[in-house]
């Protein structure tokens, strides 16, 4: 498909590159492409219908992230049965659809739309939160993790240090009250993707057989700040993780 979009403006920091800072970066990069990818003529429209710096409401929003078969789609459910709550998803519903389009695409491309969802969602977020507590499955700290290991050759020490601006939450992004890192052991892991029999994507596929891939994405995780990530461990049954992340819900949301 497309192939002669600009990666990105030239620099010294290939990975504060690859991960557009904001929105008004964000449109940018997608204008490049608009006129070779019709669909992301489709996602510049309603991130354009979107309004600048969402503000949330009054109940709690509250992320789960993690590796495929951490758990995330089961305790996100569980949660949001729980509190009586709203649960959303990234990339958002609208544009879903196109995934397969940009998985194919150049990574700065890629990573725009994934952004794009980010951004997308919060209006959702937005709407949803002076409803009832907003449980989200992913939001921009997947989209920043997979782009920080992508980016990034090598072991886990070759990452861009603890305190780089790469792991910022956006200033013009709405902002969750606590986000979730559901983790697992490696092995278990596995076998749960095996048990669960789904076709992979690539970056799954990457993570199966690429051990330093996945360290470089579990590290990126808890690296982000502002916010950072709640670690949860959750390889016990789904009662045992539930209660414990309802615990810190209570805690830090209260």
């Amino acid at each position: 498909m497309l192939r002669r979009c600009a990666p990105g403006s030239p620099g010294r920091r290939p990975v504060v590159r690859a991960l557009p800072p904001s929105s008004s970066a964000l449109r940018q990069r997608l204008r490049q492409c608009a006129e070779q990818i019709p669909e992301a003529e489709a996602v510049l429209d309603l991130l354009e219908k979107c309004p600048e710096h969402q503000k949330k409401g009054g109940f709690p929003v509250i992320v789960f992230e993690g590796l495929d078969a951490t758990g995330k789609t089961t305790v996100t459910q569980a949660v949001k049965d729980t509190l009586n709550g709203v649960l959303l998803r990234s990339p958002p519903a609208c544009i879903s659809q196109w995934r397969t389009v940009f998985d194919d695409e150049p990574p700065s491309i890629k990573r725009a739309f994934y952004a794009a969802g980010n951004y997308i969602l919060a209006s959702e977020i937005a709407k949803a939160s002076t409803q009832a507590p907003v449980i989200i499955d992913r939001y921009w700290h997947s989209t920043a993790a997979y782009t920080i290991a992508t980016e990034t050759s090598g072991k886990v020490q070759d990452l861009p240090p603890a305190q780089d601006e790469v792991y910022q939450w956006p200033e013009d992004l709405l902002k969750p009250d606590l986000v979730f890192l559901l983790t697992v052991d490696p092995d278990e892991r596995v076998r749960r993707l095996q048990h669960r029999g789904l076709q992979k994507t690539k970056e799954e596929a990457e993570l199966e057989a690429n051990s330093l891939f996945r360290q470089r994405v579990e590290e990126s995780y808890r690296r982000m700040v502002n916010p950072a990530c709640q670690e949860v461990d959750a390889s016990p049954s789904k009662e045992e993780v539930l209660k414990t992340v309802l615990q810190l819900i209570k805690k830090h949301c209260a």
